[in-house]
This record gives C-alpha cells, structure tokens and sequence, in this order.
C-alpha cells in the first residue's frame, strides 16, 4: 500500500485485477479474430486475381466496402448494444460475421466478393465500440489506456500470426478441390464461430452481474468507472446530439479517420508488397507480413506506458503524428526494399501504438447512453478512412503500375493528421473546461 493508498484504493485495485484477469482475454480474443477474419483478405490478394479475375482496382474496393456498411451501421449497433448488453450482442455479432467470413469461400467474381465483404461489414459493425463500452463499465479511467492497449495487442498478434496461420492454410489448395483462399476463409469463419461461444460463456455484462464479484468489489468497480463529464441526458436523441455536437468528438473523430487512412491500407496491401519483392510461397509471404504485427506490439507496449509518464493525451498524440509523418517522407525517398519494408513496420509502430490513447481521451468524457453513442460515432468516422484507404491505393496502384505513388498519399495524410493537432488541443482544452464548470453545479443546475 502506498502512503497515500486507502482500504478502498486497494480492495479496488484487488478488484480490477480479478476484473482483468477474467475480461481482458475474452476481449482479446475476440478481437483477434475479428482482426484476422478482416485483414486475411490480403493474402488472398494475388490468388482472387489469378482463381476468379478480380483485379488491383476492384480488390481495393471490396476490401474497403465492408468499412462502408459497418460504418453505416456502426451507432446503431452499439445503440443495440447498450440496451441489450454487451454479452448477447457480441455473441451475436460474432456468430453472423463467422458464418459470413466462411461464405466468403463461395466468391465468383467481383460483384459476389462486394456483396460478401457489405454483408461482412455489416455483420460486425459495432464490434469495437463495444468492447471499449466494456472497458467504460469495468474500469477507472486512470486504467483505461492501459487496458486498451492491453486490447490491441490482439490485432498485434494477429498481425503476427494471423498472417503465417492463413498462408499455411492457403497451402491447402488443390485439397478436396478448394483453393487455399477457400480453405483460409472457412477455418477462419469456423473458429469464429466457436469464439461466440467463449463470449456467451465468459462476459457478464457489468460488475453486478459477475459471479466471481463480491458486492463491495462490484460497487467499487462501478463506481470508480463513472466518469463525471459534460452532461447527459436521460433521452437517446439528447445523448446523441450531445454525443456528435460536442467539437471535442469531431476533432477527436478527424484525427482518428487520418489514423485509419494510413494503417488499414498498410495492412490490406502489405502482404502484396512483400510478394512484389520477390518472395515466394503462401506461408513465407505471410510470415514476412507480420513483421508489421512486431511494431504494432511494440507500439501498443510502449505508447501508453509513455502517456502514463508525461500524463498528456495530446503531446503524446502530437509525438506519434509527427514520427508517423517522418517515417512516410523517409519511406518515400527510399529506393531499397529492406529499409523500406522496416518503415513499413515503424510507421505501424506508431499508427496502432496512438490508438489506446485516443480511445482513453474520448471515455475521459462520456459515461453511459452517451459513450455507447460517441464512441461509436468516433469509430464509424474511422471507418471512413478503413474504405479510403484500401479503395485508392487499390486505383492509384493500378493507374500507376506500382506502389511509388501510393506511398505520396500516405505522406500527406501523415502531414496532415500533424496539422490537425492544434485543433485537437483546443478542443480538449474547452471540453476540460466545461466538464470542470458541470461538476461544480448541483442537480439543479445552481452553483453550490
């Protein structure tokens, strides 16, 4: 116990603890399948193209259409979400988007690739957002970054495993008659399924639900995660006008979906990079592939340990955006593959490590029907860059013959999230401000 620790500081401590051992790896879980069922496809890049003719162009656009309807959907679902709980809706999102996932084996062409990878979009729209939603229910905000990076060192893992697991599965080809895309799309949707279950089983929906809580323990745990922030309303259109009305959430939103531009084109098209230098072999490509996986884990390690030392969401922001702008001019100057596929994995340490830290600012200042709907609608504007960045690397590849001028719009969208910074700060700053003046008033809405 430190000198400034009291009996509830540390039964509360005792209590995360429990709650973070039983959670966290169902959370990770999940989303490492999630991770693996969306990205896989770009292994399967090159072989759509020669197996069932769909070209660069067109890849790019299925690839980046399943961020459109899970886009569209995205606040719906996790309105859904809120009034269902978490337990039975991501059940329920990952028994759909495992079925769809294993139909993706069934692809003909472009037009069937696009209608599966929309209805894939669609399946497991809200999925994150609602694991954050968790995250708001259990855990104090002084945890939260931490936890969250906890979370994404499942698509890490996945970037580094999932990549080799489906280029071994793609060795299957030519077996009972399927390509090795069909085999790595029918696993993969098969052991999502499995996943739901682990989800009904293992995730009650808050603290007083638990069975392994006592109720002191499940006290504390609720009451430390309430978050005392601007505030809310008891109607849903009042927590959703407040929710996207607030400046800080549409900064925080922009600077999210400049994020989201770089690093899902990175992972869509790296896999095809690799390939382009000559490497050989299904599993080997994706072995070289989750290299990215190995910065992004060390990203997810050390940025939230570092947010933790300066105590400062924005300047730790404002470091990662520059270092990712940095890492793509010198990632476009270079001309030797070695040097460029390590920035590749630098630029990756940077985009994924930054991520835990914008989603530890925005649940600073939102709590309940508010943050099911503010954090949805920060990820839905995310998502926007998901669909923009596979969709033109996709058509400037094919237009240019190669990757040189993709790479131009990666460095100007890296300039301009640096750009976006000073925005992002004033927003904080009023928003800390008009939190500070709400909490000073009583119910009544008089100073006390």
């Amino acid at each position: 116990m430190t000198p400034s620790s009291t009996p509830a500081d540390v039964r509360h401590a005792a209590a995360s603890h429990k709650a973070a051992v039983r959670l966290l790896p169902i959370l990770c879980l999940i989303y490492f399948m999630a991770f693996i069922d969306r990205t896989n496809v770009g292994l399967a890049k090159t072989s759509l193209e020669a197996d069932v003719g769909i070209g660069a162009a067109a890849y790019g656009l299925g690839a980046g259409i399943f961020f459109i309807s899970y886009a569209l959907l995205e606040v719906p679902s996790n309105l859904v979400m809120h009034r269902v709980g978490p337990r039975a809706w991501i059940t329920r999102i990952a028994l759909t988007w495992g079925a769809l996932c294993a139909c993706m084996m069934f692809v003909q062409g472009p037009t069937s690739f696009y209608v599966v990878r929309f209805l894939l979009g669609a399946a497991e729209a809200g999925l994150f957002p609602a694991l954050m939603y968790v995250v708001t229910l259990w855990f104090a905000q002084s945890q939260r970054a931490s936890v969250v990076g906890v979370i994404y060192l499942a698509p890490c893992a996945a970037m580094i495993l999932g990549n080799p697991f489906g280029g071994a599965l793609m060795e299957l080809g030519g077996s009972r008659g399927l390509f090795g895309w069909q085999w790595m799309f029918l696993v993969e949707g098969l052991l999502t399924i499995v996943v739901a279950f682990v989800v009904w089983f293992g995730l009650p929906n808050r603290p007083t639900d638990a069975r392994w809580l006592d109720s002191d323990e499940a006290r504390l745990l609720s009451e430390r995660a309430a978050v005392h922030s601007t505030a809310g309303h008891t109607t849903l259109r009042g927590n959703i006008r407040v929710a996207f009305a607030r400046p800080f959430i549409i900064a925080l939103a922009i600077v999210y979906l400049v994020n989201q531009f770089s690093s899902v084109a990175i992972q869509y098209n790296f896999p095809s990079i690799v390939e382009s230098i000559d490497v050989e072999g299904s599993f080997m490509i994706g072995l070289i592939s989750g290299s990215v996986g190995i910065g992004a884990l060390g990203g997810v390690l050390f940025i939230p340990w570092l947010q933790r030392q300066l105590r400062n969401e924005v300047l730790v922001i404002t470091i990662c955006s520059a270092a990712t702008a940095l890492t793509a001019v010198m990632y476009a100057l270079s001309s030797n593959e070695a040097v460029r596929l390590g920035l590749i994995v630098v630029a990756m340490f940077f985009l994924i490590g930054i991520l835990p830290i914008y989603w530890s600012l925005a649940m600073a200042h939102m709590s309940g029907l508010m943050a099911a709907a503010g954090l949805a609608f920060i990820n839905t504007i995310g998502l926007l860059g998901g669909f923009a960045g596979p969709y033109l690397y996709g058509a400037v590849e094919a237009g240019a013959g190669g990757d040189a001028a993709v790479f131009v719009l990666l460095v100007g969208f890296s300039v301009l999230g640096v750009l976006l910074i000073p925005w992002l700060a004033h927003t904080v700053r009023r928003e800390s401000h008009s939190s500070a003046g709400d909490q000073s008033m009583t119910p009544s809405g008089r100073g006390r």
